[in-house]
Formats: structure tokens, C-alpha cells, sequence
């Protein structure tokens, strides 16, 4: 699934490993145009297209041929770029778009993805040497809700994280607090306890996280899946700005002080409450 920490897992194996002082490099290969991702993976040279740097450039596994590098969302590779994947983890080497002149690289290749790759072999979407050759010791990770008390772990980690961030004196959790956070099923993995926990540390005044905040954030998640994008924006500055009001005050001068503070004029600040 989704949001379940790849990335972060990825980043630990490098830590853990003889390469912790070389480059960690994560790059989506979903969110890379498929006409630009052989050249980002392996560079190009100098006037070798149109818009091309007139120094080349070095891609990613030049960049980090003695690091790791992250392919995320592997499922997501053209297939066209698929048997060029392949040959430069056989041979170790790869050669830049344009150029002729094969470059030695040895980064360690983590690869993730959300999609079921013995399934699109079986579709003919994914290359069976590909598949094998990247799936030499898999790592299922298993979505949040399935993680016990990890669930805990992790939101005192966000809480004490967050509670720097915006300067709150916040100890931890209430247990009726901690007792929500373990029923609950996260479909968004750990980035929605990440969000859920940044939510609650804006606007909780105790030094305690009740569950109040982690309810109205849940609840509003779960009405949001049928808004825009802009009416989920509105929605949020309008809390923002009405929570700042009830810290403030709602006279002009303080009125004046969270716009200043939020970077608004308070034309808008009035605007926002209005819409």
C-alpha cells in the first residue's frame, strides 16, 4: 500500500550499511515523463536533444555510483526503459543519452513499489528478468493498521517531532487519546498519522493530546473524500485562522497580529472567515 514507509526503510538499510557515507538518492519513477527518464537516470550529452544542458549532465547512477539509489514506484517504469534497467545492473555500467562511451557505476539498487510485480509479469507489463533480477530479498511492509503497537510508537516520534516544530509544550498522549489512535484503520498509512498527529499538535492547548482533535480530523478526512481540493483548502485556513482568533482575541489590532502572523493582509484574513 501506499504511505507505508518505503522510502523511510530504504533510507535505514542505507544508514545500516558500509555505504552510509556515500549519497542516498530516492527518485519516483512515476513521476518522471517517460520521455525523460532515460536521461535522468543516466544523463546525457551536451546538445544531445533539444533544451539539452550544453554541458551534459549526469544522471542519477552517475550521481550516486557508490551510494544507493531508490527507485520508487518501479511498477511505474515504461516498459521501453525496463531491459536498459536490466543492462546496467548486469553490466555495472551505463552509457549517457547521446554518448558512446560506456561509464563504469556500482550504486545498491532498493526498488518499491505499491503494484503486485508477479502479476504484471504474468500480464506481460513488467519483464520476468527484470523481476527476478530486483527481487533478490523482498521486504513486504505491512500497512500501519496491521502494526500494532508501532502505531503508538510512531505518533509519540510525529508528536515530538511536531511539538518542536511549532513550539508547543506538549508531554504525550491522553489513553483514551492512545486507545483511538491503536482502533483506528489509517487508509492512508503513515503519512495520514503523520497528518493527523501535525493537526492535533496546531491546535491542542493542554499539555496532554486529547482525542477531541484526533476526531474532527478523522471525521473531516472521511467527509473530504467527496470535496475539492480548494474547498479542503478553504476549509482548513478557516480553522487555522479561527483557532488564532480564540488565542488572540478578535479585536482589529489582534486581527491585524494573525494576519501579520500568517503572512495575509487583513482583507483576506476578513475574506477567508467569509467564505
Amino acid at each position: 500500500e501506499t504511505g507505508t514507509g518505503k522510502e523511510v526503510f530504504a533510507k535505514a538499510i542505507h544508514n545500516a550499511s558500509r555505504r552510509k557515507h556515500n549519497i542516498f538518492l530516492p527518485i519516483n519513477c512515476s513521476a518522471i515523463p517517460e520521455n525523460l527518464i532515460e536521461s535522468e537516470l543516466f544523463g546525457y550529452e551536451k546538445g544531445s536533444f533539444t533544451g539539452a544542458s550544453p554541458t551534459g549532465k549526469q544522471g542519477k547512477f552517475e550521481i550516486c555510483k557508490d551510494g544507493t539509489l531508490f527507485l520508487d514506484e518501479i511498477g511505474d517504469l515504461p516498459f521501453s526503459m525496463q531491459a536498459k534497467l536490466l543492462r546496467a545492473l548486469e553490466e555495472k555500467e551505463i552509457t549517457r543519452v547521446g554518448g558512446h562511451t560506456p561509464i563504469k557505476v556500482n550504486p545498491r539498487i532498493i526498488s518499491a513499489t505499491h503494484k503486485d510485480l508477479q502479476e504484471m509479469v504474468e500480464r506481460g507489463t513488467f519483464r520476468e528478468d527484470l523481476f527476478y533480477r530486483l527481487n533478490v530479498v523482498p521486504i513486504p511492509i505491512p500497512p500501519l493498521r496491521e502494526r500494532g503497537y508501532d502505531i503508538i510508537i510512531l505518533a509519540r516520534h510525529f508528536l515530538q517531532h511536531f511539538a518542536r516544530v511549532y513550539n508547543k509544550d506538549l508531554k504525550g498522549f491522553t489513553p483514551e487519546c492512545e486507545d483511538l489512535l491503536m482502533a483506528y484503520s489509517y487508509p492512508g498509512n503513515i503519512r495520514e498519522l503523520r497528518n493527523l498527529i501535525e493537526y492535533a499538535t496546531i491546535f491542542e492547548k493542554g499539555s496532554l493530546v486529547g482525542t477531541d482533535y484526533i476526531k474532527q480530523k478523522i471525521t473531516a478526512s472521511a467527509e473530504e473524500e467527496d470535496l475539492t481540493l480548494a474547498e479542503i483548502t478553504r476549509r482548513f485556513e478557516k480553522t487555522v485562522i479561527q483557532d488564532h482568533l480564540r488565542r488572540f482575541g478578535s479585536s482589529l489590532e489582534a486581527k491585524r497580529k494573525i494576519a501579520k502572523k500568517l503572512g495575509i493582509s487583513i482583507a483576506t484574513l476578513y475574506r477567508k472567515l467569509e467564505e
